[in-house]
């Protein structure tokens, strides 16, 4: 409910307002001398001796921050970098930190998102609710430039370069801070960022235009790939992502037409059980690829899942790649 308020505009808002308002005034004081504290010194920062990226946004929820993350990646892989990953590990609990994300690492360690990043680019990524513990760890295997998923709001590692995500359909709802909106900053952030991208919808000035590109449906036993339009017959979908609508409106445009919908929380610690339930109720059940480095373990064989790739224009992907190149220069290039 409290997402339809955010950005709906339920007519509950006017109950919840008085509530709400008074509580969003003071998290975004606290918010606000949080950030002043680190800028002024107050409070400790740390500056990594290699360039640091931040992938994040000024909303709660997901919008598309790790695609970005892994199609980073796998660019400066090709320009001949080293990159590193770090993570918070949201929703998981390591036995201790930080926790490099190995191909047998639980995601109940690691979170499902790190799972993901490194089983798609092979980076090296480490986990830790102290995001500059997570970048220690990566400097003695000889990354040379740290990305961090998620993490905008984490003022006491330092940056070089903040890039924005933006849910091109839903924005930033109705503008205002949590509760009473969806803003973990007030929009007024953005102009202090070096880069905004928006994944679908419409771009606006200065924002780079991002979609998501489906690839074949991939089987969690097998690894065979099909079109999702070979499994349009009694096909069930599921998705535990930010915004599952996503997912769902993903494969109806590709063709396919689920007789069931089912979404889930982000990062849903799903019981093999209920998944069992769910997939009875047609002949194949079809995921997102974060929720099957989840489900990999007992997976069936009628079990599938649909990868999904950041694509960018030529000219934004130069303007995204050219900013992150230059700052490396100054800390010096791939052979240095």
């Amino acid at each position: 409910m409290i997402e339809k308020i955010w950005f709906e505009n339920h007519p509950l808002k006017f109950l919840l307002w008085p509530l709400l308002w008074p509580l969003s005034i003071l998290f975004g004081v606290i918010s606000r001398k949080r950030r002043q504290q680190f800028q002024n010194g107050q409070k400790e920062s740390y500056r990594a001796p290699v360039p640091i990226i931040v992938v994040g946004n000024i909303t709660a929820g997901g919008n598309g921050k790790t695609p970005v993350v892994i199609w980073l990646v796998e660019k400066l892989q090709a320009l001949g970098f080293t990159p590193g990953v770090v993570s918070r590990g949201y929703g998981a609990k390591a036995p201790s930190y930080p926790l490099l994300v190995e191909e047998g690492t639980s995601t109940k360690h690691c979170g499902d998102e790190p799972k993901l990043i490194h089983k798609r680019t092979g980076a090296p990524v480490s986990v830790s609710p102290v995001r500059s513990d997570a970048v220690k760890a990566l400097l003695p295997i000889g990354v040379d430039i740290i990305i961090t998923d998620d993490g905008l709001q984490h003022y006491a590692l330092e940056r070089d370069v903040e890039i924005v995500v933006i849910d091109g359909q839903r924005r930033f709802g109705n503008e205002s801070l949590i509760p009473l909106g969806p803003l973990r900053e007030s929009v007024e952030r953005l102009s202090d960022v070096d880069l905004l991208i928006t994944n679908g919808g419409q771009a606006q000035k200065n924002e780079a235009a991002m979609s998501l590109v489906p690839t074949l449906a991939v089987n969690l036993i097998t690894g065979q790939k099909v079109d999702v339009t070979e499994l349009k017959q009694g096909l069930v979908a599921m998705a535990g992502i930010g915004h599952p609508p996503r997912f769902f409106a993903t494969l109806t445009k590709l063709g396919a037409a689920p007789c069931v919908e089912q979404g889930f929380a982000d990062h849903k610690d799903f019981e093999p059980s209920q998944l069992d339930e769910l997939a009875a109720k047609g002949s194949h059940l079809i995921m997102t690829e974060k929720d099957a480095v989840k489900c990999a373990n007992y997976a069936k064989e009628n079990w599938w899942y649909l990868p999904v790739s950041a694509e960018f224009s030529i000219a934004d992907e130069k303007r995204i790649l050219d900013k992150i190149k230059e700052v490396k220069e100054k800390y010096g290039s791939p052979s240095a």
